[in-house]
Formats: C-alpha cells, sequence, structure tokens
C-alpha cells in the first residue's frame, strides 16, 4: 500500500510502526457551529482510509479530538450568554448527528481538549525546562528557531517565514515566528504553574495523541489548510518534548470550492451539512467526495452531486441477492483491482469504476456479484440499505398524494389498488397523474408483472 506523505512529497510504502498495527491521529472539530461540506470532505476522506485500513486486516486505532476550548467558543458563549461548556457540548452534539448522518464510523478515541489539560500543562512543562519554551507575564511561548526543521512540512523557508511575521498588540514575545503554548485568561482559564489561562490550539493535538497513540504515530490526517501553522507547529513542540520523531505519515485531502473559492465559514460561502442532507443522501454526498482523489480540491455544484446522485443509483439498484459470506471475494479479479487502485494512494475513482463493472455483473445474475459489490462498497462507507419511512411519514404522503387527486385514501395499498384499476381499465391519465403525484413526494413507483411497488429516489 502507497501513500503520498506530505513531509517528503512523495508517495511512500507504507510501514506501520509495529506489526499489523496502525495509530492514526485526525485533526477533529472546534465545536461552535455547523459542520459543513468542508468538514464532511475531510471526515469521510479518513473514514475510509479508517475503514480500508480495517478491510486489509489491519489493527487501527483511530484518535479523533474534540477543542472544546477556543477563542470561537468563547465568543459564542459571551455572545449567547452561556457558559462556554454549553456551547460546546451543544455543537459537539450537533456535531456527532451530523458525522451519523454520514455514515462515518466513529473513532475509537475522541478525547476532549478540556479533559486531557493535564497532559498539556505537562508538555509546556518538559518544553520550559528543555529551553524550547519561555513564560511571559502567564502567556507561554515556544522558541520556533530553536527547531532546525521548522517549515520543512509546509515547504516554508525560515526567512520567508521571518518575513511575515508580527508581534500582535498585548503580545511579548522574544521573536515574532514564536508562538503560543499558554494563553493567559483570568476569566475564562484553569489553573497552571503560569496563572489562570488555557492551551494554544496547537498544543491540545500535540498531548492527545502522546497520550493515546504515543510519541511517534503512523499517520497524521488533516485538511490541507492545517498544514501550516497548525501541523508545522504541532512537529515542533512534539519533537522537542518527545525527543523523537513525531509522524511517520503526513496525510492531507484537499479543499471543497464554490465558485474556485475555498469553503469556509469566514468567507460565508459554506453549506452545512444538514442542509445538505435535506436534498441528497449519506452515499450522495460520500460518492461525490469519493470521485475526486482525496489530495485535489473538489468544486461543489448541484449539477456534481446530481451526476453523483446518478452514480449511487447506478450501483445500489443492482439485483440484490442475499450476501454469500463463504464466497471468497479475494479469489475474484474485481477484488484485486480494487485493491490495487486504494493500494495506490487511495485511488477511490478507480475503486468506483470496480463496483460499476460488479452492479453490471449482479443485474446479469453473475455468481458472487453482488456479495463482492457489498463488501468492497462496505469498505469504502456505501450503505446498501434502501431508504425507507416511518409508518408517520408514509402516511403524511398517502395524505398529500390524495389531496393532490381530490380523493381521501386511508392508506398505500389502497391509493396504489386505485391506480392499479385505472391502469385496468387504460386510464392512463390518472395512473400517470398518481404516478407524477408521488415522483413530487420522491417516491418512485415501479410497475411489474407481480404488481407496483414504490421506493424513495
Amino acid at each position: 500500500m502507497k501513500l503520498h506523505n506530505s513531509f517528503t512529497n512523495q508517495i511512500e510504502e507504507f510501514k506501520p510502526i509495529e506489526e499489523n498495527k496502525v495509530k492514526m491521529y485526525v485533526c477533529g472539530p472546534t465545536v461552535y457551529d455547523y459542520a459543513h461540506l468542508g468538514h464532511a470532505r475531510c471526515y469521510i476522506t479518513w473514514d475510509v482510509l479508517y475503514r480500508y485500513l480495517k478491510f486489509k486486516g489491519y489493527d487501527v486505532t483511530y484518535c479523533r479530538n474534540v477543542t472544546d476550548v477556543d477563542d470561537k467558543i468563547l465568543k459564542k458563549a459571551e455572545k449567547e450568554n452561556k457558559t462556554p461548556e454549553e456551547v460546546s457540548q451543544y455543537w459537539y452534539k450537533q456535531f456527532e448527528n451530523s458525522m451519523k448522518a454520514l455514515n462515518t464510523l466513529k473513532p475509537d478515541i475522541e478525547p476532549f481538549a478540556t479533559k486531557t489539560l493535564g497532559e498539556m500543562i505537562g508538555m509546556v512543562k518538559d518544553l520550559i525546562n528543555k529551553g524550547f519554551a519561555y513564560e511571559v507575564d502567564g502567556d507561554v511561548y515556544f522558541r520556533v528557531k530553536k527547531f532546525p526543521n521548522y517549515g520543512y512540512l509546509s515547504k516554508q523557508p525560515i526567512d520567508k517565514l521571518e518575513s511575515g511575521a508580527r508581534i500582535e498588540v498585548g503580545e511579548k514575545k522574544e521573536d515574532p515566528l514564536d508562538f503560543a503554548l499558554w494563553k493567559k485568561d483570568e476569566k475564562f482559564g484553569y489553573k497552571s504553574p503560569w496563572g489562570i489561562g488555557r492551551p494554544g490550539w496547537h498544543i491540545e493535538c500535540s498531548a492527545m495523541s502522546r497520550k493515546y497513540l504515543g510519541k511517534t504515530i503512523d499517520i497524521h490526517a488533516g485538511g490541507a489548510d492545517l498544514i501550516f501553522p497548525h501541523h508545522e507547529n504541532e512537529i515542533a513542540q512534539s519533537e522537542c518534548a518527545n525527543g523523537c520523531k513525531f509522524v511517520n505519515y503526513w496525510l492531507h485531502n484537499g479543499f471543497v470550492t464554490i465558485n474556485k473559492e475555498k469553503m469556509s465559514k469566514s468567507l460565508g460561502n459554506f453549506l452545512t451539512i444538514d442542509d445538505l442532507l435535506k436534498k441528497y443522501d449519506a452515499n450522495t454526498i460520500r460518492f461525490f467526495i469519493l470521485t475526486n482523489h482525496y489530495r485535489m480540491p473538489v468544486e461543489f455544484s448541484d449539477e456534481a452531486l446530481l451526476s453523483a446522485s446518478a452514480g449511487v443509483k447506478r450501483m445500489l439498484n443492482a439485483k440484490q441477492t442475499p450476501v454469500d459470506e463463504s464466497f471468497d471475494i479475494a479469489q475474484t479479479d474485481e477484488y484485486k483491482e480494487f485493491v490495487e487502485a486504494m493500494d495506490d494512494d487511495l485511488n477511490t475513482s478507480r475503486a468506483l469504476a470496480v463496483l460499476f463493472e460488479l452492479a453490471n455483473k449482479a443485474n446479469k445474475g453473475e455468481n458472487g456479484a453482488f456479495t463482492t459489490l457489498y463488501k468492497l462498497g462496505s469498505a469504502l462507507g456505501f450503505s446498501f440499505e434502501k431508504a425507507t419511512l416511518s409508518d408517520d411519514e408514509l402516511a403524511e404522503v398517502v395524505k398529500r398524494v390524495s389531496g393532490k387527486l381530490g380523493e381521501n385514501f386511508g392508506s398505500m395499498e389502497e391509493l396504489l389498488a386505485f391506480r392499479k384499476k385505472a391502469r385496468e381499465d387504460k386510464n392512463w391519465p390518472v395512473a400517470d397523474k398518481i404516478r407524477i403525484a408521488f415522483d413530487e413526494e420522491g417516491i418512485v413507483l415501479k410497475d411489474t408483472k407481480e404488481g407496483t411497488t414504490w421506493e424513495l429516489k
């Protein structure tokens, strides 16, 4: 298996530190608002990596943190007259619901920053004791120039960084490049050896990664926007505190763009996952993201999502048969092609082409085709369960369709029986009117020799 390592800018053979075990860390959300399509791209991408590593037989420990102490959370708390805990807990719940709706697996470990303060303080102490950090009036800063490799991940020479660095009002750094490990904050802070304060953003991930995965980990992943300064700073402080290499493989996913601009809250051009799920299902969003290579930018458009929706239908409308657990998918050509694609730095677009091939074979009734499709599709996180409606939701649809027809049907069965009679009487205008009314409700009627069935679009 080969992966693109952002640190070396090379595609490298993946070799875990410990045979068959993978320690993987992904930077999680800062919980103060709804998650958007950019978050979906990041967390679906690394969900696929997590699933695929497990599919290949690795024992994976996936850690993704939650930043629940941050300037944005504090501003929201003040604005809404709430405690930071109330704000972060509420928005974490929304994030959790969005991730579940997208069918992403929950990480094995999901630590909260506020529950790991002791480890952060311990790491800052280590850095001060080793001369890599210093305290000024309750703030603690990292001495960037004491770490010779600074700028290597982001490919920015130190002199270039120096020319753009500056000291903000109220900061008392030795050097404009130095960054905060601990910030004085007497209003919302926590006790520390340097007074009441709170951690800098970068130290959180270094401390949580060290606590839950160890000093050196296999994979650290996140969005390309985190390369500088966040991941650059993580490397500096972790390697100086721990005295060893921090990460063996750095992986980064590309941006989601709208009209060629990166989607972000600051630009105000973001689509929330919740809003997106009102128009498209989780399989469609996942398909849209996986059509593109994870390192490339993705241009969002409704046309692209509609195309993805058609792709999903082509795959999931394959003739389904019971999954045969005794069938050895590893012996099929499609399995080999799928693994070859995914082993090539997660070439998901090639992997999707294999799934289309299997859908065609399943429709022809080829032995083991649907079982292979189901297992390979599941490795990418697709759900093969047909979407359905609750009894109450179905009753509401029947009520609305009845109203459009000027009738009063008590059930779906009654309505379909009425349409069946219209078809038998060759009353095509009425039969078509019912079909169109259901279509407007997102329901497709399928007429077969055995009768009429329905399913959600």
